[in-house]
């Protein structure tokens, strides 16, 4: 079997690229569409938080060109409303952390930490954010 090393951290850097992006979609939604600065705060702060897994030395990995499913598919583009795109971002943010977080299981529990701690997070924000608003217990209506 072949060094997995180029291979993994080619999967790093693809999904941490991913992450990012997909944080900055939804900043940007809060910042400029929605006015919402603590939102938009509260994603800037993830995104920021990634900075250290950032890695140089990952570039000499990517290859744009090798990807074998670089190709939208139709799905990826349609989007009709604001909620959709959140909607997409928070998936596309949700599950390159789930990667992150097992990826680096293999080279740094803090990384994986981190990666499992921002997802978190995600869901928290898309529950807050797109969620609808929790039902009253009903043990105390009688």
């Amino acid at each position: 079997m072949s060094d997995p090393t180029p291979k993994l951290q080619r999967l790093i850097d693809a999904n941490l690229n991913r992450l990012k992006e997909g944080l900055r979609v939804l900043e940007d939604t809060q910042r400029y569409l929605f006015d919402d600065e603590t939102s938009a705060r509260r994603f800037k702060r993830l995104r920021h938080s990634l900075q250290t897994a950032y890695d140089p030395a990952r570039l000499i990995h990517r290859d744009i060109q090798g990807d074998v499913l670089k190709t939208s598919t139709q799905s990826e583009m349609q989007r009709t409303d604001i909620r959709d795109l959140m909607i997409a971002n928070f998936s596309r943010a949700q599950e390159s952390a789930r990667v992150l977080e097992e990826a680096f299981k293999i080279e740094d529990q803090v990384l994986s930490s981190l990666f499992k701690n921002v997802r978190y997070e995600l869901y928290a924000l898309e529950k807050e954010l797109l969620g609808l608003p929790e039902k009253k217990s009903s043990s105390n209506s009688r």
